[in-house]
């Protein structure tokens, strides 16, 4: 964790000519570290039922950002379903620290990471329902996080050893969710987890070999929507902190060529690990982007019957009334490709796979069997 941490201090140093800011924001993640250790200790004292609680059928959305995961992730969580993380208590997992510094929780907002996001694009806050991916940042320094806001600025540091080394992590980083998650149930009285993890994208087969029972919900939309959409939400939170768009020209480029790469890798690998099979049919439902705007009703008592749940009268009142608003649904959001150095044609021929299995030859072939799909798309 060390060595990652000195690597990011130099990258900062180097890229944004701050030495001593992140000095003093690496400090208090030392504290955090050793504070939250602590608790969880602790938490085997005053929380017994910890020592209880498994981790049963998880439902797990999973999608590259920006594809309408955090959607369907708060709705579910809304709609009980089960406990979701929220920002705050991925930094501070233990109940047993939580419960001092719930009152603070005003306090702790002001220097939240999530201050430096575009409330436009995506809103958040410390108490929000968010994706689980920064916990590993916030625990071991490491995950897509800190690929997307500090290495994809290394001359050095390629995609794939980061890849490499982070499907090698698997059993460490699922220990971690495992362990978090138990807390979140103890502390939000629930059974069942619902999670949100885009990087699973790249080992969803080892996490079903740790999770058997786990039902993914893998979200589809296009690429020339998300794409653009994804490098517009990191980069503004890298203009907030560090003013990106202030940059040279070339440094701007090549952090967004590797950001580009990392997001077309997440399709990819979850592609190939689809087509050959590697993630029984029964642990996966796909869900494609138009379907769930445009029949939104349709869908989701797909999902509770994948998942296993029987909606309630009032739950279904929700589904038919959102499902009728979303039918209307259009972006508000407009973004220019030429703006990060790309093109509607490259973006088409980079994710022509995705394409062809996801997207263009209709919803259909969304549900088919991986050995179905691999028949049509050899990989």
């Amino acid at each position: 964790m060390l060595r990652r941490m000195f690597t990011a201090y130099g990258i900062v140093s180097n890229q944004f000519n701050q030495r001593l800011s992140p000095l003093v924001t690496f400090a208090g993640f030392l504290l955090l570290h050793g504070l939250v250790t602590i608790g969880l200790v602790l938490d085997y004292v005053f929380y017994p039922a910890l020592r209880r609680t498994r981790i049963t059928s998880p439902i797990v959305i999973v999608g590259n950002p920006r594809s309408g995961t955090t959607f369907l992730h708060r709705f579910l969580v809304d709609n009980d379903l089960g406990a979701g993380m929220r920002v705050w208590k991925m930094l501070y997992p233990s109940p047993t620290l939580q419960t001092p510094l719930k009152p603070l929780l005003p306090l702790l907002e002001k220097i939240s990471p999530a201050r430096h996001h575009a409330h436009a694009a995506h809103e958040t806050n410390l108490t929000a329902i968010e994706t689980d991916d920064p916990s590993l940042l916030f625990r071991y320094f490491d995950g897509l996080f800190l690929y997307g806001f500090f290495y994809a600025w290394s001359k050095t540091e390629t995609l794939d050893e980061f890849e490499r080394r982070f499907v090698a992590s698997a059993e460490r980083d699922f220990d971690w969710y495992e362990a978090m998650w138990r807390r979140n149930l103890v502390s939000e009285k629930r059974k069942r987890v619902v999670a949100k993890l885009f990087s699973l994208s790249l080992r969803l087969p080892e996490f079903l070999q740790r999770f058997p029972d786990a039902k993914v919900l893998y979200m589809v939309r296009d690429p020339l929507e998300t794409v653009p959409s994804g490098l517009s939400l990191v980069t503004g939170v890298l203009d907030a902190r560090f003013g990106f768009w202030s940059l040279p020209s070339d440094q701007r480029q090549h952090y967004i060529e590797k950001m580009y790469a990392a997001l077309l890798r997440l399709s990819l690998r979850f592609h190939e690990d689809y087509t050959k099979g590697r993630i029984p049919s029964h642990n996966l439902y796909i869900v494609t982007f138009p379907r769930l705007m445009q029949q939104f009703d349709v869908v989701m008592e797909e999902i509770l019957r994948f998942v296993d749940v029987g909606p309630s009268a009032e739950m279904q009142q929700q589904i038919q009334q959102i499902a009728e608003k979303q039918r209307s649904y259009r972006s508000a959001h407009e973004y220019d490709l030429a703006r990060f150095g790309l093109t509607k044609e490259r973006i088409r021929r980079d994710y022509a796979v995705i394409y062809d299995a996801f997207l263009e030859n209709g919803p259909s072939l969304a549900h088919r069997k991986p050995a179905e799909a691999q028949q049509s798309n050899p990989a």
